[in-house]
């Protein structure tokens, strides 16, 4: 997956924005307000961090080497995936689950409003 393409890929759901808090470097991607995505695009090896069960993360961690405890985040919710060592599909799921877990923490009014329950 390349840079532009998982930033295309975090801006595609519901009421998703990209946003720089931090430094002009560094993407911070929310949903209402909340962090799902956050990534250097133009850092070489591509790497971003997302948000994550934390039972799965630890499965995620010990199955993939790509996979590591969330880089300056709560190390049990947040994994660090470099997104070349992983195939796309794998990357595409951890986005999603990401952006789920934050839509399932919003009130229920607005997930409601995102059609996402």
């Amino acid at each position: 997956m390349t840079p532009a393409g998982l930033r295309a890929f975090c801006l595609d759901f519901n009421e998703a924005v990209e946003e720089f808090p931090f430094t002009p470097e560094t993407s911070v991607f929310k949903v209402l307000g909340k962090v799902f995505a956050l990534t250097a695009l133009d850092a070489d090896p591509l790497k971003v961090n997302l948000k994550c069960d934390p039972e799965e993360a630890l499965r995620l961690r010990a199955e993939h080497a790509a996979i590591v405890p969330g880089w300056h985040m709560n190390k049990r919710h947040w994994n660090t995936v470099t997104v070349g060592g992983l195939p796309d599909a794998l990357v595409r799921e951890l986005v999603e689950d990401s952006y789920d877990l934050v839509v399932a923490g919003l009130p229920k009014a607005e997930r409601l409003r995102l059609d996402r329950p």
